[in-house]
């Protein structure tokens, strides 16, 4: 790892996906370390997808450093269903920021990658050194195939043009502006959203998809958002660093947790015939721990303030961080 040198409050930052889970929550967290020039564009304004827009924007801002979070993200269902969307808009929107970040001459760029990128029965907790020693797990192989691709654009792009560019791969994030569709968001904000469904309608059951034995493990976005500028200040290697919340649970547990804070007090079901995913995913988050970095936010705390984001907000965010 080199000295790198903390980045400036006073750089300009182009955050990209800063509407999203983790790009709202980075902005967040990137301003109350101090910095003054936070810069974003919604996908309205630049679709990141879109070459020429794309380079376009870039040029015209022209940041001193980038934080990738842009993205076509979703749970399972939405992984299994569209994988080539999945693949294709990612890749291009890798593509695209990291190749005008490097025409624009950024020095310092740190790219927001996902714990699927491990194989599917990686060792646990999953150190860095497990990228690429197994198989994918096959329900979301195709957005995982995409990351890992920014992974190996970063690293490439630092051997070859010596630029200072980082990877992070957070675990499962959830809080404000998480997209709760019950159909293509993660499981955390879909289980919040089925489960308030449930009491409204006063319905005495609530079904899930596959077993409830997975286990998962959990991050609120503002704890990824601090986590962020602790690598941007203290990181510089060509490989990736974990950002976990270092405990994991059944998600048979967090239904029940969610399930406590919602209020609802009927039956939970479980479809053991649809897809569970990896068996376990908990991320060994040492190396981001010996910079200094800790969770702050419990997940009991977590759910609940989610779920009061949740009913104030009434509606869910779109489905990518574009």
């Amino acid at each position: 790892m080199s000295d790198i040198q903390p980045l400036d409050r006073n750089s300009c930052v182009y955050i990209a996906g800063h509407n999203g889970l983790a790009g709202s929550a980075i902005w967040r967290a990137m301003e109350a370390h101090g910095f003054t020039d936070l810069v974003g564009a919604r996908s309205a304004d630049v679709d990141l997808r879109d070459r020429d827009a794309t380079f376009a924007y870039m040029q015209k801002i022209q940041p001193d450093a980038v934080v990738l979070a842009a993205a076509r993200v979703g749970g399972i269902a939405a992984n299994d269903t569209y994988p080539a969307d999945f693949l294709s808009e990612n890749l291009r929107i890798q593509v695209n920021v990291m190749d005008s970040a490097f025409a624009a001459s950024v020095d310092r760029l740190l790219f927001l990658g996902s714990s699927c990128i491990y194989p599917k029965f990686a060792e646990q907790p999953i150190k860095e050194s497990s990228l690429l020693t197994g198989s994918l797990e096959p329900t979301n192989d195709a957005y995982a195939v995409a990351k890992i691709a920014g992974i190996f654009q970063v690293k490439a792009s630092r051997k070859q043009f010596g630029v200072h560019w980082i990877s992070a791969m957070p675990t499962n994030l959830y809080g404000p502006n998480d997209n709760f569709d019950q159909q293509s968001g993660h499981v955390l904000p879909s289980l919040i959203a089925k489960f308030h469904d449930a009491m409204v309608e006063r319905r005495d059951t609530v079904a899930l998809w596959g077993s409830g034995s997975p286990r998962r493990e959990f991050l609120h976005a503002n704890d990824l958002g601090n986590a962020v500028v602790t690598i941007l200040d203290r990181y510089d290697a060509p490989e990736p660093i974990n950002v976990g919340f270092g405990d994991d649970l059944k998600i048979s547990e967090l239904a029940e947790i969610i399930a406590d804070e919602v209020g609802f007090r009927g039956r939970i079901t479980y479809d053991s015939g649809q897809p569970n995913g990896t068996p376990r995913k908990m991320l060994d988050s040492r190396q981001i721990r010996s910079l200094g970095w800790r969770p702050a936010i419990s997940l009991k705390d977590g759910v609940r303030s989610t779920y009061e984001w949740y009913v104030e907000s009434k509606t869910g965010p779109s489905r990518d961080s574009r």
